[in-house]
């Protein structure tokens, strides 16, 4: 009976911090909303906490979440005893492809992705055999061949991610991504679609982070392979807000 109870009372914490999580989300994108409409200005300060609070609907807890999301993505920064102010606006660009109501769960996906990306990386640099390699290659070929053509890539795109957790040679890094593909697709749809209004100097940057993922892995450089994925997903989170 003691231990039907402490289960009861695990789900019940459990499904308060989905609640939590998913209010502090809606607080974030609201939040975000004011700061992309010109709401609250580039240095301009966010409203008290309180303030915040009553005018979201939200607890002070549920809305420090909010905010540490926007400090995560260098959209906020916090000064001691002063408060919050905004750091940089959002480019309107990002409402072009993807509603604000989809960018907490676009930038969730991202974390995601550095976490199952990261380990799958380092593993494949232990594990890759010839033809992971020439998969890994003809994947950054097809790359090149849309950056040099103005394409969008994001089939070429998700074929590198593929072959990097092929390379593991552990299903469940590939089960595991396949569960989360749509999601995967439209960040990658959006980060792609906003660098092609960049000057191609910033398509070439992006190629030059697959290029590291690869030549890591080919050099079988383990934590080499982990930290140029890792920084190479949370690169791509980061640029969707630069402004």
């Amino acid at each position: 009976m003691a231990a039907r109870k402490k289960q009861v009372v695990a789900l019940a914490a459990a499904e308060g911090q989905v609640r939590d999580r998913t209010l502090s989300d809606r607080a974030y994108e609201k939040i975000l909303a004011k700061i992309m409409d010109g709401d609250i200005p580039v240095g301009g300060k966010l409203p008290t906490e309180q303030t915040l609070s009553e005018e979201l609907g939200v607890s002070r807890p549920v809305l420090r979440q909010a905010l540490k999301q926007l400090r995560e993505d260098d959209v906020v920064v916090s000064r001691q005893g002063s408060g919050s102010y905004v750091k940089r606006r959002p480019e309107g660009a990002v409402r072009d492809f993807a509603p604000v109501g989809s960018i907490a769960d676009i930038q969730r996906t991202f974390e995601f992705r550095a976490a199952i990306e990261g380990e799958a990386a380092f593993l494949a640099a232990e594990r890759r055999s010839e033809d992971d390699l020439a998969e890994l290659r003809n994947a950054l070929l097809e790359l090149d061949r849309c950056i040099e053509n103005g394409e969008l890539g994001v089939a070429a795109d998700e074929a590198f991610h593929v072959a990097v957790c092929n390379a593991a040679d552990n299903k469940y890094f590939v089960a595991a991504r396949s569960s989360m593909k749509s999601n995967i697709l439209t960040g990658m749809n959006l980060t792609r679609n906003l660098t092609l209004t960049k000057p191609q100097d910033r398509l070439k940057l992006v190629q030059s982070e697959h290029y590291s993922i690869f030549e890591a892995i080919e050099k079988s450089d383990r934590k080499g392979a982990r930290k140029a994925m890792r920084s190479h997903v949370e690169n791509a989170r980061k640029r969707i807000f630069e402004g």
